[in-house]
């Protein structure tokens, strides 16, 4: 209890790509004949510009995970289960839904049981997504702890102006912060 009399309900929410592994997935972005390749530590960068010149884009290797290999947050992410049990620790990922079973198994082969049903697959990039998602899923079930990490500087800040947006004392912490 905290000293408004309020009981802590807690939430880590984790983003997958270049926060808790790396693969080598990538983007295939399409303007007329022309096609290249974006990894996923260049999307964050670079998406929207290609967006805004045309380029269509096939997400579909992301349903995989690819030579993945430990990201900077994966003992937070071990930390987190150990110390709270893993009822209300998260994967929210902007790769889609398909993506779930991959993120999940490869998961287990990094000695994390995380509940499957906790991989979310949004099959959406912006920050808005995220933020939505925790609000409607953790915040309107009474959650009021909430601590995000993603290695994306806009879904960083979409969390937190959501996040801002509650009166005070309405969310007891939410942390929204940059992978590093």
């Amino acid at each position: 209890m905290n000293k408004n009399n309020k009981t802590y309900n807690g939430a880590s929410v984790f983003d997958f790509d270049e926060t808790v592994g790396f693969s080598n997935n990538v983007v295939y972005a399409h303007l007329g004949d022309k096609s290249i390749s974006v990894t996923s530590d260049e999307w964050p960068k670079v998406g929207e510009k290609l967006k805004a010149e045309g380029y269509s884009f096939d997400f579909t290797d992301f349903n995989q995970v690819t030579d993945g290999t430990p990201g900077p947050l994966i003992q937070k992410l071990k930390n987190q289960i150990n110390k709270y049990g893993n009822e209300q620790v998260y994967i929210l990922t902007a790769r889609h839904s398909d993506s779930q079973n991959a993120i999940y198994k490869w998961l287990l082969t990094q000695d994390i049981a995380l509940k499957i049903q906790n991989v979310v697959g949004l099959g959406n990039s912006t920050g808005e997504a995220k933020a939505k998602w925790i609000q409607e899923n953790l915040i309107t079930l009474g959650v009021n702890d909430i601590y995000f990490v993603d290695d994306a500087f806009s879904n960083v800040q979409a969390v937190k102006e959501m996040f801002e947006e509650y009166p005070k004392g309405f969310l007891i912490k939410g942390k929204s912060i940059i992978t590093k």
